[in-house]
């Protein structure tokens, strides 16, 4: 009877192992057809397309954000550690001129050899202007004793400072750090996004992104932006208004304020800024810009917020309208503002 033998086991090598490790990854790959890092199934649709799209965009517009309060308080923070450079060095300026005086009194006195008052006295050819001028030089010598702790007190005020700012430069490096960070975040959302729309045919971009032929979305309408304007609470909401409707049509650049191109937060504030008003940069610090209001009291001029984070602004105009900054693929433009979750309404006053 022949003995049974287990069968060898063939080992995988040259071709056949890269054949092996070739269909390995292309499992792992599929595995992970959009996790964040890989890419999407070239299969989807442009619906499927314009759900991860509109993920990514409002992703992106978060990190935006807070990319626009960390650049704020780093321009801030810039601008705080520059003055007190600058008082620093006005402070220096002056001390070196108390040095200076102390230096040519000191100078004057070794030059003098230091000869005894009572010396002084008796070699005097009249003591009188003597001790009248003795009486001077105590006075002089309590001016002395004041400069000199003077000094001291600035030294203490100029060390404190330089305290200060070391403080401060740190405070600024970490901003600069959490920019670099959110920049990073930004950049990879956009980037994915982009090369999500990239598979698809321009009409099927146009249906995913909303990029619909709406005339009042590509060109200003003097009509609508005049009944708006006349509707709105003040003349600063009315002067904002006339602002973004002859914004329409400028791209979105995120972290952009004006004039050529706008985030959506950065319409807003230059829309405001242009009627005289001073908007902070970022979405949440704009809703508690104002006086809250609710839907169904919507004025033209009102900011209007989307999402539960507060991560999206626009311009009401009235009808149910808003003009907006959307995202990198679609400019400045009307729309409906049932369009994204409603979160909230503030009056600039």
């Amino acid at each position: 009877m022949a003995a049974h033998r287990k069968p060898r086991r063939r080992s995988f090598s040259g071709g056949t192992a890269r054949t092996a490790a070739t269909l390995a990854l292309a499992g792992a790959a599929s595995a992970t057809a959009f996790d964040g890092t890989g890419h999407a199934d070239p299969r989807l649709g442009p619906a499927e397309v314009k759900s991860k799209v509109d993920a990514l965009y409002q992703e992106a517009e978060i990190a935006t954000e807070k990319y626009n309060g960390a650049k704020e308080k780093a321009e801030k923070a810039e601008k705080s550690l520059g003055e007190l450079r600058d008082e620093a060095a006005r402070r220096t300026q002056k001390l070196n001129a108390a040095r200076q005086s102390l230096g040519s009194y000191a100078t004057a006195q070794y030059r003098a050899g230091g000869i005894d008052p009572s010396l002084q006295l008796a070699l005097a050819s009249d003591p009188e202007q003597f001790l009248e001028r003795a009486s001077l030089a105590d006075r002089a010598g309590s001016h002395r004793a004041a400069t000199v702790s003077g000094v001291r007190k600035q030294l203490r005020g100029i060390d404190q400072l330089r305290g200060e700012a070391d403080d401060r430069l740190a405070a600024l490096r970490a901003r600069q750090a959490e920019l670099r960070k959110h920049k990073a975040t930004v950049t990879g959302k956009l980037g994915e996004a982009k090369r999500l729309l990239s598979r698809l045919t321009p009409e099927q971009s146009a249906e995913a992104t909303g990029d619909a032929n709406d005339p009042r979305a590509s060109h200003t309408n003097a009509r609508y932006a005049t009944g708006a304007a006349s509707n709105a609470p003040n003349t600063r909401a009315a002067s904002a208004v006339s602002y973004a409707y002859k914004a329409i049509g400028s791209p979105y650049v995120w972290g952009a304020t004006g004039p050529s191109a706008f985030d959506c937060s950065g319409l807003t504030q230059a829309a405001y800024r242009a009627a005289g008003v001073a908007l902070p940069r970022t979405t949440y610090a704009q809703i508690a810009a104002g006086e809250r209001v609710p839907r169904s009291g919507l004025r033209p001029g009102d900011l209007v917020f989307f999402y539960s984070g507060i991560s999206h602004v626009g311009i009401y105009v009235g009808n149910g309208q808003m003009i907006h900054a959307p995202n990198p693929n679609a400019p400045v433009r009307l729309a409906p503002i049932d369009q994204m979750p409603f979160a909230g309404a503030t009056r600039v006053s």
